[in-house]
Formats: structure tokens, sequence, C-alpha cells
């Protein structure tokens, strides 16, 4: 059967910022575009732990995947150890936007279905971002398994058959292409690229990563974009990233990094270029033209560069230029078509979260909680620096005019408070 791929979900990967989605809706990670970018106005620039908070609401368990939005309700996911349990039970939270109330809870894996591993200190059974599409809500677990929900919380299907040797946790989110949800796994051993149908969650097809370096295991989410009407899922993974047709998961091209490994950085696509984070131990940041075929290593890597590479948050691209933090706070902006240096600054702070621009502001959130607030342009300007207070990994999600962003403990709306909802009219 052919795939559907509606115009709008193909081109939400293909130009950074180019749909306007809805205010009120953050549909995966890294939001309309899965690329950072906000259509938002009047986000606020200025708040603290007690100030410019809509609400703060108390997130059982432990997660750090970032809140996804739809129709004034907000969905997370998160593990919760009980008494004397030593694994966690992976559940779904749905909260209304307005005030932070729990709607409703659904444990989709219980704890003696869980695959426990070692994790990393910076990682969580909950780490992979939610995606929302068609009314249901698609939840990844990495190594624990798979699972959709309806929007009252009923699950409609789970899928346990893929797990795999992970390596500090799991941690890349999947991406939708028409009706397959395509995600890596890359663990200590044979990882491979797979998509499952989305209405069935039953594997639609699946596709082992080519010999790589030592070090297999990668954390990254993949991106689809449209390249000359052709869709691409752009997955990148240890030691090489490559991009996949989408129906059948055929390889398209590749473009190799050596032993780059443990990739996080999510793809980012613009001027027709995609911006490619390589992994440890030393980052790169590669500039690709998807428009080859077979190994384009030597043809199509446009420019690179090491210093202000980014080994865990993403880029983002606003205009002409690219900024990005690397980890230990190194903030620069790029001419995203040539290299060109505009500014490189230091700002406080490690980084793990990825930044996102709404308007003509870019927001870094580290990882104690505190968010410079920068002017986005090729000079660089500090606009405020905001602190919760509270450690905090997950990226950030938009609802209207305000910012969430879940620390360690709570998810905070920050901005003017929304206006309820309305009540359905008695008969």
């Amino acid at each position: 059967m052919p795939m559907i791929f509606p115009r709008a979900l193909v081109l939400a990967g293909s130009v950074c910022g180019a749909l306007p989605a809805a205010a009120d809706t953050w549909p995966e990670f890294r939001g309309p575009t899965g690329q950072g970018i906000s259509s938002a106005t009047g986000l606020p620039t200025e708040w603290s732990a007690t100030r410019n908070v809509a609400w703060k609401q108390a997130v059982p368990g432990t997660g750090w995947s970032s809140p996804v939005v739809a129709g004034g309700r907000i969905y997370l996911t998160t593990a919760v150890l009980g008494s004397g349990s030593k694994t966690p039970s992976l559940r779904v939270l749905s909260l209304d936007a307005a005030t932070g109330g729990m709607v409703w809870d659904t444990e989709v894996f219980t704890p003696a279905e869980a695959r426990p591993q070692p994790i990393h200190r910076k990682n969580s059974e909950a780490s992979p971002t939610p995606i929302l599409a068609d009314g249901k809500l698609h939840v990844h677990f990495g190594h624990h398994g798979t699972a959709a929900l309806d929007l009252g919380g009923k699950i409609l299907w789970r899928n346990r058959d893929l797990g795999y040797d992970a390596v500090h946790g799991n941690g890349g989110s999947p991406v939708l292409a028409g009706d397959r949800l395509i995600f890596s796994a890359d663990g200590s051993e044979s990882p491979f690229v797979v998509a499952l149908d989305a209405a069935t969650g039953r594997v639609a097809w699946k596709v082992s990563r080519p010999d790589g370096p030592r070090q297999k295991f990668s954390f990254a989410t993949p991106l689809l974009i449209d390249v000359a009407g052709q869709p691409q899922v752009v997955s990148p993974g240890s030691g090489a990233v490559s991009a996949h047709d989408p129906r059948d998961g055929r390889e398209l091209w590749r473009v190799r990094y050596g032993g780059g490994y443990s990739v996080v950085p999510r793809p980012v696509y613009a001027h027709g270029l995609l911006y490619i984070g390589t992994g440890y131990n030393r980052a790169d940041l590669l500039v690709i033209r998807p428009d080859g075929s077979g190994d384009v290593t030597d043809t199509h890597i446009v420019w690179r560069t090491t210093k202000g590479a980014p080994l865990t948050p993403s880029v983002v691209v606003v205009g002409d230029e690219l900024y990005a933090v690397n980890d230990a706070g190194l903030a620069s902006c790029w001419d995203a078509k040539t290299g060109a240096v505009h500014w490189q600054e230091k700002i406080d702070g490690n980084y793990s979260a990825s930044p996102i621009a709404a308007g003509d502001h870019l927001y870094f959130l580290n990882e104690t909680g505190l968010t410079t607030v920068l002017r986005a342009g090729r000079t660089f300007t500090k606009v405020a620096a905001n602190a919760l207070d509270e450690p905090t990994l997950a990226s950030f999600a938009v609802v209207a005019n305000s910012l969430l962003i879940r620390t360690a403990t709570h998810l905070y709306r920050i901005g003017l408070p929304a206006a309820p909802r309305p009540s359905p009219s008695a008969p």
C-alpha cells in the first residue's frame, strides 16, 4: 500500500520555521518544525521561580522528556519508582494547560515489563519526547518499548518486540512520516533504524546500521525533510549520518564522520543544508547538502567547524544565521551558508537542553534551570538571565504566549496565565 505524505507533514521538516503552526500546538521534540522554532509572539523574557509564573505543578517520578501540547492539554512521560521496587512504572501524564492540574495518568509499561539497564546520571527511563498527530499520542521509552494512546489516556497499541542493549539508557525521540513512526535504536551492538505502522504498532521496516566505530551507541532524534519532492528521514548515528526513504527504509545517502559516537543533537534543515552534530569524543558540526546518492562524504560537506560545536544541544537557524550553545556554555552565531563566525561568547552554566527561537529572541536553558535570553542577530546582545534554581535537562515547549520548562520535580508555565477553557453550555 502506498504511503500518504500530507504536504504539511513533509514541509514540517523541510524549511526551518516555514510552518506557522497554531500558537497553542507544540506536537513533538523541538516543536512544530522539529527544529526549535516557535511562531508565538509575546513570549516572556524575564522571570524567576516566583515572578511571571502562571503555575508550577509537581510531576511524579523522573523523566527528561519534553512536554508536548495540543488542544489545551499538555502531555509528558515519566518513570515512577514504587516503594521497594527496583524497576519503574513507565507512565504518560496529561495536564490542563491553563491550570497545570492533572487530567489523567496512564501506566503504559508495568515495572515487570520494564527492562532495567545501567543508566547515565544525566539520563532517565523517560527521556524520549512524545509526538502528537491525528488525535493520537505516540510515546517511546527506548529499549523498554513504544505505544500509542488516544488523548483520553486509553492505550491503543504497545510494542515491546524491539528490545536492545542500551548504553546509558534511552534518549532519541521518534518522528512521524506519513503512517510510519520512525526512530533509531543505537545500542551497544547491532544498531538499527526502524519504522512502526503508526496505526497498529507493527514493524513496517527495520534497517541495520552499517559497520561503524567500536562505540556504537547514540541517542539522536531523526528529522523528516523534503528534497526535490523526495521525503527523507535523516538519522544520525555513531560514525555516520544517513538518510532513508521513509516508505521502505532504503538508504539514500550517507556521510561518515569516523569515530563519532553517543550522538545526541537533532538535525536542522535550512537553506537546503543539513546541520549535523557528530558526537563524542570531539564534537564537530557538519553542514551537508542532502541531494546526493550513496556515500557522499567527500563531495557534499559544505563547511564544518569544531569550536563551538555542541555535543548535546541541537542548533537553531533564524534567517541567515545559525546559533548554538555547546555543553560548556560557549554560544555561537555563524553565517548559516558559509560558516563565517559573527560572534562567540560564553554564557553561564553547562548545557544539555536544546535552544529555541521565537521572534527576535533566542532562549538557552542550562542544567541548573537558568535561561539566558539573547537577541537574534550578528551582534551578541544579552537580554536577560532568569533562574529557577532547579536542575533541568529537558528542552523547552511553547504554549500560546508562555514557555513550559520541566525541572527535576516540577513543570512550570512561564508567562501570563491562560484563559480558562469555556464550560459546555447547558442544553
